[in-house]
Order: structure tokens, then sequence, then C-alpha cells
């Protein structure tokens, strides 16, 4: 029997309890019409279609951007490859030094 995919907002929010647990926090928007998960500057994941959508990159040639998707059947392993791009886009786009210094609000 196959599992259902999950409403998108609830898929979004299961995204972003899965990178939670890897140690990412994510905000879940559901302002205007499909619910987006805010990972990281340059890394907004779209929740529709029974799928999460991010940019990868962008296609020169083609003068478009490449995007990566994963089914809301598997948020854990969408996570990971979220991840994955997370992490290149933290080595091109780290804090700044305002934001790295700041301290928690109590």
């Amino acid at each position: 029997m196959n599992e259902l995919p999950p409403h998108p907002l609830a898929a979004a929010q299961q995204l972003a309890v899965a990178l939670a647990e890897g140690g990412i926090t994510a905000d879940v928007h559901h302002d205007f019409g499909a619910p987006l998960v805010s990972v990281w500057v340059g890394l907004i994941v779209c929740c529709a279609d029974d799928t999460y959508w991010w940019r990868t990159g962008w296609n020169p040639r083609r003068h478009r951007p490449i995007y990566a998707s994963h089914p809301f059947t598997q948020p854990a392993r969408a996570a990971h490859r979220v991840t994955l791009r997370y992490t290149q886009l933290r080595m091109s786009h780290p804090l700044s030094s305002l934001i790295a210094g700041a301290q928690s609000c109590p």
C-alpha cells in the first residue's frame, strides 16, 4: 500500500522538523499560496504538487535557474539534500560579523 503525500503545509512543517534534527533552523511561511520553507540566503524550498522544490544553481547557457526536487513522502531524505545545498551556500554567504556576534533574545 502506497503512502499518500501529506498536505503541502504539513509537508513544509515536516521538512522544517527534519532540518532542525540536523541542526538547521528554518522558517515555514504559508501566506501566498504554496508553503515555503526559508532555510538560508538563496535557499527557499517551495512545497507544491506533492513535491519539495528548491533552486540549486544557474544555467548560464539557457539563462535560467536549475532546480532540484524530492517527493513529500520522504522529508528526511529531502532534508538531507537541502542540507547539502545549505552547506554550499554557507560557504559563499557566511553570517555577517554583526549577526554572528549578536546575542539571543531572552
